[in-house]
Protein backbone atom coordinates (compact mmCIF):
# COMPACT_ATOMS: atom_id res chain seq x y z
CA UNK A 1 0.00 0.00 0.00
CA UNK A 2 1.37 3.21 -0.91
CA UNK A 3 1.67 6.60 0.83
CA UNK A 4 -1.36 8.38 1.56
CA UNK A 5 -1.78 12.13 0.82
CA UNK A 6 -3.41 14.29 3.89
CA UNK A 7 -6.15 16.92 2.76
CA UNK A 8 -8.18 18.89 5.35
CA UNK A 9 -11.57 19.94 4.27
CA UNK A 10 -14.05 21.98 6.30
CA UNK A 11 -12.57 20.79 9.15
CA UNK A 12 -12.46 16.91 8.52
CA UNK A 13 -9.67 14.72 7.58
CA UNK A 14 -8.80 12.91 4.52
CA UNK A 15 -6.20 11.15 3.09
CA UNK A 16 -5.97 10.92 -0.77
CA UNK A 17 -4.76 7.41 -1.57
CA UNK A 18 -2.90 6.46 -5.09
CA UNK A 19 -5.43 3.33 -5.30
CA UNK A 20 -7.81 5.86 -6.18
CA UNK A 21 -9.74 5.97 -3.11
CA UNK A 22 -10.09 8.51 -0.24
CA UNK A 23 -10.22 7.76 3.76
CA UNK A 24 -12.56 10.23 5.77
CA UNK A 25 -10.83 9.96 8.84
CA UNK A 26 -13.63 11.38 11.35
CA UNK A 27 -16.31 8.73 10.04
CA UNK A 28 -14.34 5.57 9.24
CA UNK A 29 -15.03 5.89 5.79
CA UNK A 30 -13.55 5.02 2.86
CA UNK A 31 -14.98 7.11 -0.14
CA UNK A 32 -14.65 5.72 -3.90
CA UNK A 33 -16.07 6.03 -7.44
CA UNK A 34 -16.76 4.04 -10.82
CA UNK A 35 -16.01 0.62 -9.33
CA UNK A 36 -18.19 -0.92 -12.95
CA UNK A 37 -17.45 -4.00 -11.45
CA UNK A 38 -18.68 -6.56 -14.38
CA UNK A 39 -17.33 -4.00 -17.19
CA UNK A 40 -14.91 -6.61 -18.49
CA UNK A 41 -17.52 -9.77 -18.39
CA UNK A 42 -20.25 -7.33 -20.41
CA UNK A 43 -17.46 -6.62 -23.40
CA UNK A 44 -16.69 -10.50 -23.23
CA UNK A 45 -20.29 -10.78 -23.67
CA UNK A 46 -20.00 -9.08 -27.01
CA UNK A 47 -16.96 -10.39 -28.59
CA UNK A 48 -14.42 -7.95 -26.86
CA UNK A 49 -11.42 -10.32 -25.39
CA UNK A 50 -10.69 -8.21 -22.00
CA UNK A 51 -8.98 -10.20 -19.65
CA UNK A 52 -10.62 -11.06 -16.59
CA UNK A 53 -7.05 -9.97 -15.04
CA UNK A 54 -8.50 -6.33 -14.79
CA UNK A 55 -11.52 -7.02 -12.72
CA UNK A 56 -9.69 -8.98 -10.29
CA UNK A 57 -6.96 -6.13 -10.12
CA UNK A 58 -9.74 -4.31 -8.98
CA UNK A 59 -11.00 -5.86 -6.17
CA UNK A 60 -7.91 -6.89 -4.94
CA UNK A 61 -6.47 -3.09 -5.06
CA UNK A 62 -10.17 -2.23 -2.88
CA UNK A 63 -9.06 -5.15 -0.31
CA UNK A 64 -5.32 -3.60 0.61
CA UNK A 65 -7.26 -0.22 0.52
CA UNK A 66 -9.59 -2.05 3.25
CA UNK A 67 -7.05 -3.88 4.80
CA UNK A 68 -4.93 -0.46 5.35
CA UNK A 69 -7.36 1.37 6.40
CA UNK A 70 -9.46 -0.27 8.56
CA UNK A 71 -13.01 1.44 7.57
CA UNK A 72 -16.30 0.84 9.17
CA UNK A 73 -17.97 1.59 6.07
CA UNK A 74 -17.55 1.77 2.44
CA UNK A 75 -19.31 5.37 0.63
CA UNK A 76 -19.65 4.01 -3.06
CA UNK A 77 -20.48 7.10 -5.20
CA UNK A 78 -22.02 5.56 -8.41
CA UNK A 79 -21.55 3.08 -11.14
CA UNK A 80 -20.30 0.17 -8.91
CA UNK A 81 -21.36 -2.33 -11.05
CA UNK A 82 -21.65 -1.57 -14.85
CA UNK A 83 -24.87 -3.64 -16.34
CA UNK A 84 -27.04 -6.27 -16.20
CA UNK A 85 -25.79 -9.43 -13.84
CA UNK A 86 -22.90 -11.87 -14.96
CA UNK A 87 -20.39 -13.76 -13.60
CA UNK A 88 -18.62 -11.14 -11.87
CA UNK A 89 -21.45 -10.13 -9.99
CA UNK A 90 -21.51 -13.73 -8.48
CA UNK A 91 -17.66 -13.00 -7.63
CA UNK A 92 -18.29 -9.45 -5.96
CA UNK A 93 -21.22 -11.42 -3.94
CA UNK A 94 -18.40 -13.79 -2.59
CA UNK A 95 -16.36 -11.18 -2.16
CA UNK A 96 -18.54 -9.42 -0.32
CA UNK A 97 -19.49 -12.42 2.70
CA UNK A 98 -15.92 -11.65 3.38
CA UNK A 99 -15.97 -7.91 4.22
CA UNK A 100 -20.09 -8.41 5.99
CA UNK A 101 -19.04 -6.35 8.88
CA UNK A 102 -18.33 -3.67 6.89
CA UNK A 103 -21.43 -0.98 5.86
CA UNK A 104 -21.39 -0.15 2.54
CA UNK A 105 -23.77 2.81 1.36
CA UNK A 106 -24.04 3.04 -2.56
CA UNK A 107 -25.28 6.24 -4.20
CA UNK A 108 -26.83 4.99 -7.39
CA UNK A 109 -25.25 5.73 -10.56
CA UNK A 110 -26.39 5.97 -14.30
CA UNK A 111 -24.95 2.25 -14.73
CA UNK A 112 -26.47 0.25 -11.50
CA UNK A 113 -29.36 -0.87 -12.91
CA UNK A 114 -29.28 -4.50 -11.58
CA UNK A 115 -32.78 -5.06 -9.16
CA UNK A 116 -32.68 -3.10 -6.17
CA UNK A 117 -33.55 -6.55 -4.46
CA UNK A 118 -29.89 -8.14 -5.40
CA UNK A 119 -28.58 -4.33 -3.67
CA UNK A 120 -30.33 -5.22 -0.55
CA UNK A 121 -29.70 -8.83 -0.30
CA UNK A 122 -25.99 -8.24 -0.87
CA UNK A 123 -25.41 -6.16 2.32
CA UNK A 124 -25.76 -2.69 0.14
CA UNK A 125 -27.33 0.24 1.36
CA UNK A 126 -29.09 1.99 -1.59
CA UNK A 127 -29.49 5.85 -2.12
CA UNK A 128 -31.06 7.65 -4.50
CA UNK A 129 -30.52 10.97 -5.76
CA UNK A 130 -27.69 11.79 -2.86
CA UNK A 131 -26.49 10.67 0.54
CA UNK A 132 -25.87 13.24 3.07
CA UNK A 133 -23.07 12.95 6.06
CA UNK A 134 -21.89 15.62 8.30
CA UNK A 135 -20.59 18.46 5.92
CA UNK A 136 -20.58 16.19 2.67
CA UNK A 137 -23.20 14.97 0.63
CA UNK A 138 -22.82 12.51 -2.39
CA UNK A 139 -24.36 12.39 -5.50
CA UNK A 140 -22.95 10.66 -8.72
CA UNK A 141 -23.99 13.36 -11.44
CA UNK A 142 -23.14 16.69 -9.88
CA UNK A 143 -25.40 18.29 -12.58
CA UNK A 144 -27.98 16.92 -11.59
CA UNK A 145 -28.26 18.13 -7.87
CA UNK A 146 -27.04 21.55 -7.07
CA UNK A 147 -29.68 22.61 -5.13
CA UNK A 148 -30.43 19.71 -3.55
CA UNK A 149 -26.90 19.77 -1.78
CA UNK A 150 -26.35 23.23 -1.24
CA UNK A 151 -24.91 23.83 2.37
CA UNK A 152 -22.52 20.87 1.97
CA UNK A 153 -19.31 19.83 -0.06
CA UNK A 154 -20.53 18.14 -2.57
CA UNK A 155 -18.58 14.86 -3.82
CA UNK A 156 -19.38 13.12 -6.99
CA UNK A 157 -18.18 11.04 -9.63
CA UNK A 158 -19.18 10.15 -13.02
CA UNK A 159 -16.82 12.10 -14.88
CA UNK A 160 -13.43 9.91 -14.70
CA UNK A 161 -12.08 13.34 -14.12
CA UNK A 162 -8.06 13.44 -15.51
CA UNK A 163 -5.40 15.99 -16.10
CA UNK A 164 -3.30 16.65 -18.95
CA UNK A 165 0.50 17.24 -18.60
CA UNK A 166 2.41 18.70 -21.36
CA UNK A 167 6.60 17.85 -21.53
CA UNK A 168 8.96 18.74 -23.83
CA UNK A 169 7.77 19.66 -27.66
CA UNK A 170 4.28 18.71 -28.14
CA UNK A 171 4.42 15.61 -25.91
CA UNK A 172 1.56 14.97 -23.61
CA UNK A 173 0.20 12.56 -20.66
CA UNK A 174 -3.51 11.37 -19.74
CA UNK A 175 -3.66 10.78 -16.25
CA UNK A 176 -6.84 10.03 -13.65
CA UNK A 177 -6.93 12.44 -10.98
CA UNK A 178 -8.72 13.72 -7.80
CA UNK A 179 -10.33 17.41 -8.44
CA UNK A 180 -11.56 19.77 -5.46
CA UNK A 181 -13.20 22.95 -6.58
CA UNK A 182 -14.60 25.27 -3.86
CA UNK A 183 -17.93 23.77 -3.31
CA UNK A 184 -17.45 20.30 -5.27
CA UNK A 185 -14.73 17.56 -5.62
CA UNK A 186 -14.86 14.77 -8.22
CA UNK A 187 -13.27 11.60 -7.45
CA UNK A 188 -11.29 9.22 -10.36
CA UNK A 189 -12.90 6.18 -11.58
CA UNK A 190 -11.80 3.37 -9.39
CA UNK A 191 -11.92 0.59 -12.33
CA UNK A 192 -8.88 0.18 -14.18
CA UNK A 193 -11.07 -0.48 -17.37
CA UNK A 194 -12.07 2.95 -17.72
CA UNK A 195 -11.00 6.29 -19.80
CA UNK A 196 -10.77 9.80 -18.24
CA UNK A 197 -12.36 13.26 -19.20
CA UNK A 198 -9.87 16.31 -18.99
CA UNK A 199 -11.23 18.88 -16.24
CA UNK A 200 -10.45 22.16 -16.71
CA UNK A 201 -9.20 23.45 -13.14
CA UNK A 202 -9.97 26.85 -12.48
CA UNK A 203 -7.76 29.37 -9.58
CA UNK A 204 -7.89 28.00 -6.11
CA UNK A 205 -8.96 24.59 -7.22
CA UNK A 206 -6.68 21.91 -6.12
CA UNK A 207 -5.63 18.31 -8.34
CA UNK A 208 -4.09 15.29 -7.38
CA UNK A 209 -2.72 13.26 -10.66
CA UNK A 210 -2.02 9.70 -9.89
CA UNK A 211 1.03 9.13 -12.00
CA UNK A 212 1.78 5.43 -11.08
CA UNK A 213 1.86 4.71 -7.67
CA UNK A 214 1.92 8.37 -6.27
CA UNK A 215 -0.19 11.42 -6.19
CA UNK A 216 1.41 14.75 -7.61
CA UNK A 217 -0.75 17.90 -6.99
CA UNK A 218 -0.56 19.84 -9.93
Amino acid sequence: MHTPTPLSLLNQHLWLSPERVIYWEEEKALILSDLHLGKTGHFRKSGIAVPQQVYKNDLHRLVQSIQHFQPKQLIIVGDMFHSHANKEHDWFLKWRNDFSHIEMHLVEGNHDILDKDWYLSSGLELHSGTYSSGPFSFTHDNTDTKTETSGTYQFSGHLHPGILVRGLGKQSLRFPCFYFGKEQGILPAFGGFTGVALVDPQPGDKVYAIVENSLIEM
